[in-house]
């Protein structure tokens, strides 16, 4: 039997939090929340996660960091980073991808095409 997905969910608003666990535990992947940039940073040492859907603006490790940090650790290297940000200008969103992001989603978003496209990156090995 192939192991079930695991999903890293990192954002500072609990609504979106508890959302996007709720959304993600019911298509099937396993999901580990984390509330800031310390506990999602402390989450990937313990049980490094296939995907991380990422918000960038957080109180105190930001987004842009934690993907640095993800795409720098050879043993994250098959981590696939997807942030979720209100951040919509262009410069953000190519900062993002040049941190090594997968793919850049701004809120608010499609439920339904998250989902989609979470399914997307696991199956492109």
């Amino acid at each position: 039997m192939s192991e079930i997905p695991k999903i890293l969910v990192v954002d500072d608003d609990p609504f979106i939090l508890m959302s996007l666990e709720f959304l993600m535990k019911k298509a099937g992947y396993k999901v580990v929340i984390a509330r800031n940039g310390t506990e999602a940073l402390n989450a990937l040492l313990i049980d490094p996660p296939h995907i991380v859907l990422l918000d960038i603006m957080m109180p105190d490790v930001d987004g842009y960091a934690i993907c640095e940090h993800i795409k720098s650790t050879p043993s994250l290297s098959t981590t696939k980073v997807v942030f979720l940000s209100a951040k919509t200008k262009q410069s953000d969103i190519q900062k993002g991808y040049d941190m090594g992001a997968d793919l850049f989603i701004t809120k608010p978003f499609s439920t339904r095409v998250l989902k989609q496209q979470v399914a997307d990156l696991l199956n492109a090995k």
